[in-house]
């Protein structure tokens, strides 16, 4: 993919709204595009996976897995962000990522995103800050999730 490609795609996301041009040049000397087929896990609660991802087409479950279920914490899709504890090098991952739908995105390694931070402390307060909201909005996700399996109405559903 073309430079000007991985540019063009950076700029159309959500996740780089209100970053520099400079911030997104950064990222797109960082970016790869991926690729995954249906049903594929990007991957497993606890591994130590290296990608964020920004979501270009397709959709992907959050999971968590359980001894005998699997609950759903979200479904993201195009314009959303997954991966984002890859930043924090060495650390495993909180959900599963299963495809649901064939999905394009782009790739960033999270040793070069924490590096690049380093380097440049307002890319790393502009990216940290995005992040952050993701880690909320992923947060507030489980936390409904969780609302929904143990509310007093959900027990009468039968849920």
């Amino acid at each position: 993919m073309s430079d000007a490609t991985l540019l063009s795609m950076l700029r159309k996301h959500p996740f780089v709204d209100s970053f520099l041009p400079e911030h997104i040049e950064k990222l797109r000397t960082i970016a790869r595009e991926v690729t995954f087929d249906k049903d594929q896990l990007i991957f497993r609660e606890g591994e130590d996976s290296h990608d964020f991802y920004l979501i270009g087409s397709g959709r992907v479950a959050l999971e968590m897995q359980e001894p005998d279920y699997v609950l759903r914490v979200q479904t993201l899709s195009a314009g959303d962000e997954l991966g984002w504890s890859s930043i924090l090098v060495g650390r495993g991952k909180y959900f599963q990522a299963r495809v649901l739908e064939p999905v394009e995105a782009l790739a960033f390694d999270g040793a070069q995103l924490f590096d690049a931070c380093r380097e440049d402390r307002a890319f790393g307060f502009a990216l940290m800050y995005r992040m952050l909201g993701v880690v909320s909005e992923r947060l507030q996700a489980t936390r409904l999730q969780l609302h929904d399996m143990y509310s007093p109405m959900a027990k009468r559903a039968g849920t």
